[in-house]
Protein backbone atom coordinates (compact mmCIF):
# COMPACT_ATOMS: atom_id res chain seq x y z
CA UNK A 1 0.00 0.00 0.00
CA UNK A 2 1.19 3.06 -1.08
CA UNK A 3 2.52 5.52 2.40
CA UNK A 4 0.25 8.23 0.90
CA UNK A 5 -2.94 8.83 2.51
CA UNK A 6 -6.14 8.66 0.68
CA UNK A 7 -9.63 9.70 0.93
CA UNK A 8 -12.70 9.53 -0.46
CA UNK A 9 -14.05 12.19 -2.82
CA UNK A 10 -17.36 13.15 -4.45
CA UNK A 11 -18.60 10.11 -6.18
CA UNK A 12 -16.48 7.51 -4.17
CA UNK A 13 -12.92 8.31 -6.45
CA UNK A 14 -9.94 7.77 -4.07
CA UNK A 15 -7.99 11.15 -3.69
CA UNK A 16 -4.89 12.56 -2.35
CA UNK A 17 -5.03 13.44 1.46
CA UNK A 18 -3.77 17.09 1.78
CA UNK A 19 -0.37 17.28 3.22
CA UNK A 20 -0.03 18.77 6.35
CA UNK A 21 2.66 20.01 8.47
CA UNK A 22 3.72 19.78 12.21
CA UNK A 23 2.20 22.47 14.35
CA UNK A 24 1.17 25.07 15.37
CA UNK A 25 0.90 23.60 18.49
CA UNK A 26 3.84 24.89 20.15
CA UNK A 27 1.78 27.33 21.72
CA UNK A 28 0.29 25.22 23.46
CA UNK A 29 2.41 23.52 26.05
CA UNK A 30 6.00 24.32 25.72
CA UNK A 31 6.86 27.70 27.00
CA UNK A 32 6.63 29.16 30.32
CA UNK A 33 6.38 32.55 32.55
CA UNK A 34 9.83 32.90 33.43
CA UNK A 35 11.26 30.46 29.81
CA UNK A 36 13.36 33.27 28.63
CA UNK A 37 15.57 33.96 31.59
CA UNK A 38 18.47 32.13 32.06
CA UNK A 39 19.24 35.05 35.00
CA UNK A 40 17.24 36.71 36.89
CA UNK A 41 16.50 40.38 35.74
CA UNK A 42 19.51 42.50 37.11
CA UNK A 43 22.36 40.25 37.24
CA UNK A 44 25.27 42.09 36.91
CA UNK A 45 26.19 41.58 33.37
CA UNK A 46 23.46 40.11 31.82
CA UNK A 47 22.49 40.83 28.34
CA UNK A 48 19.35 40.24 26.12
CA UNK A 49 19.57 38.52 22.88
CA UNK A 50 16.71 39.59 20.34
CA UNK A 51 15.99 38.37 16.67
CA UNK A 52 13.29 37.01 14.16
CA UNK A 53 13.17 33.85 13.37
CA UNK A 54 12.18 33.70 9.00
CA UNK A 55 11.18 31.12 6.53
CA UNK A 56 12.43 30.32 3.71
CA UNK A 57 10.23 32.90 2.02
CA UNK A 58 11.93 35.41 4.11
CA UNK A 59 8.97 35.58 6.38
CA UNK A 60 8.54 35.91 10.33
CA UNK A 61 7.63 32.81 11.88
CA UNK A 62 5.14 33.38 14.64
CA UNK A 63 5.17 29.84 15.74
CA UNK A 64 8.49 28.80 16.69
CA UNK A 65 10.17 28.24 20.15
CA UNK A 66 13.52 29.30 20.50
CA UNK A 67 15.91 27.81 23.65
CA UNK A 68 19.41 28.10 24.62
CA UNK A 69 21.50 25.88 26.41
CA UNK A 70 25.00 27.47 27.59
CA UNK A 71 27.89 27.01 30.07
CA UNK A 72 28.40 29.83 33.49
CA UNK A 73 31.01 32.34 33.21
CA UNK A 74 33.56 30.11 34.22
CA UNK A 75 32.76 27.36 31.74
CA UNK A 76 31.12 25.28 33.68
CA UNK A 77 28.01 23.13 33.59
CA UNK A 78 25.83 22.15 36.81
CA UNK A 79 25.30 18.83 35.14
CA UNK A 80 26.82 15.41 35.80
CA UNK A 81 27.58 15.13 31.99
CA UNK A 82 30.11 17.83 32.43
CA UNK A 83 33.96 15.32 32.33
CA UNK A 84 35.11 17.64 34.55
CA UNK A 85 32.29 17.16 37.19
CA UNK A 86 29.30 19.23 38.03
CA UNK A 87 29.77 22.73 39.33
CA UNK A 88 26.93 24.90 41.03
CA UNK A 89 27.05 28.28 38.92
CA UNK A 90 28.82 31.29 40.61
CA UNK A 91 26.03 33.45 39.76
CA UNK A 92 22.48 33.36 41.89
CA UNK A 93 19.27 32.13 39.72
CA UNK A 94 21.57 31.13 37.01
CA UNK A 95 19.94 28.14 35.40
CA UNK A 96 21.99 27.90 31.80
CA UNK A 97 19.11 27.39 29.78
CA UNK A 98 16.08 29.64 28.23
CA UNK A 99 13.20 28.71 26.49
CA UNK A 100 11.53 31.07 24.31
CA UNK A 101 8.28 31.38 21.58
CA UNK A 102 8.11 34.01 18.92
CA UNK A 103 5.62 36.57 18.65
CA UNK A 104 3.15 37.36 16.25
CA UNK A 105 6.05 39.19 14.07
CA UNK A 106 8.52 36.23 14.72
CA UNK A 107 10.45 37.53 17.17
CA UNK A 108 12.09 36.05 20.41
CA UNK A 109 14.40 37.32 23.38
CA UNK A 110 16.97 35.05 25.92
CA UNK A 111 17.92 37.01 29.10
CA UNK A 112 21.27 35.78 30.07
CA UNK A 113 25.31 36.24 30.94
CA UNK A 114 28.43 35.35 28.25
CA UNK A 115 29.36 31.83 29.03
CA UNK A 116 33.03 30.88 29.47
CA UNK A 117 35.37 29.24 26.83
CA UNK A 118 35.05 25.57 26.92
CA UNK A 119 37.75 23.02 27.02
CA UNK A 120 37.79 20.70 23.79
CA UNK A 121 38.82 16.94 24.21
CA UNK A 122 41.97 17.52 21.76
CA UNK A 123 43.21 20.37 24.57
CA UNK A 124 41.82 22.83 22.38
CA UNK A 125 39.31 25.08 23.56
CA UNK A 126 35.68 26.52 22.42
CA UNK A 127 34.89 30.47 21.92
CA UNK A 128 31.97 31.48 24.55
CA UNK A 129 28.75 30.22 22.62
CA UNK A 130 25.11 29.38 23.27
CA UNK A 131 23.84 26.33 22.17
CA UNK A 132 20.45 27.23 19.81
CA UNK A 133 17.12 24.74 19.08
CA UNK A 134 14.48 26.07 17.04
CA UNK A 135 11.10 24.26 16.68
CA UNK A 136 8.85 25.42 14.09
CA UNK A 137 5.55 24.52 12.06
CA UNK A 138 6.84 22.61 8.89
CA UNK A 139 9.77 21.42 10.81
CA UNK A 140 9.98 17.36 11.70
CA UNK A 141 12.82 17.77 13.84
CA UNK A 142 14.67 20.62 15.94
CA UNK A 143 17.43 22.21 13.91
CA UNK A 144 20.48 23.40 16.21
CA UNK A 145 22.99 26.02 15.69
CA UNK A 146 25.09 28.13 17.73
CA UNK A 147 25.42 31.88 18.78
CA UNK A 148 28.79 33.41 19.07
CA UNK A 149 29.83 36.37 20.48
CA UNK A 150 30.90 39.48 18.16
CA UNK A 151 33.95 40.74 20.73
CA UNK A 152 35.29 37.26 20.67
CA UNK A 153 37.36 37.47 17.21
CA UNK A 154 40.82 36.03 18.22
CA UNK A 155 38.55 33.39 19.96
CA UNK A 156 35.84 32.93 17.59
CA UNK A 157 38.64 32.09 14.80
CA UNK A 158 40.64 29.81 16.84
CA UNK A 159 36.85 27.85 17.76
CA UNK A 160 37.05 24.48 16.01
CA UNK A 161 33.42 24.28 15.38
CA UNK A 162 33.40 27.56 13.80
CA UNK A 163 36.78 26.42 11.53
CA UNK A 164 34.83 23.76 10.22
CA UNK A 165 32.01 26.52 8.78
CA UNK A 166 33.11 27.70 5.30
CA UNK A 167 34.18 31.48 5.95
CA UNK A 168 31.43 33.13 4.11
CA UNK A 169 28.90 31.78 5.83
CA UNK A 170 30.57 32.02 9.55
CA UNK A 171 28.60 35.26 10.04
CA UNK A 172 25.49 33.28 10.30
CA UNK A 173 26.80 32.23 13.89
CA UNK A 174 27.76 36.14 15.26
CA UNK A 175 25.64 38.13 17.01
CA UNK A 176 25.35 41.71 16.16
CA UNK A 177 25.50 44.63 18.82
CA UNK A 178 22.06 45.71 19.15
CA UNK A 179 22.23 49.37 19.74
CA UNK A 180 20.78 49.41 22.86
CA UNK A 181 23.10 47.45 24.79
CA UNK A 182 21.84 44.22 23.56
CA UNK A 183 22.72 41.51 21.04
CA UNK A 184 20.84 40.35 17.76
CA UNK A 185 20.91 37.55 16.12
CA UNK A 186 18.30 36.33 13.33
CA UNK A 187 17.27 32.93 12.93
CA UNK A 188 17.13 32.11 8.62
CA UNK A 189 15.72 28.59 8.40
CA UNK A 190 16.39 28.73 4.59
CA UNK A 191 16.72 30.55 1.44
CA UNK A 192 19.64 33.42 1.18
CA UNK A 193 21.77 33.81 4.37
CA UNK A 194 20.58 30.38 5.79
CA UNK A 195 22.00 30.11 9.14
CA UNK A 196 24.89 27.58 9.58
CA UNK A 197 23.15 24.06 11.31
CA UNK A 198 24.77 21.25 12.90
CA UNK A 199 23.62 17.58 12.34
CA UNK A 200 24.06 16.46 16.44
Amino acid sequence: MSDQNAAVGAGGRLGVTPSQTVGPFLHIGLPWPDGPYVVPEGTAGAVWITGTVYDGAGQPVPDAVVETWQADPDGRFDHPDDPRGAAKPSIPGFRGFARCDTDADGRYRVLTVKPGPLPCPDGGTEAPHLDVTVLARGLLDRVVTRIYFPDEDAANAADPVMSAVPPDRRGTLVAEPDGDGGLRFDIRLQGDGETIFFEV
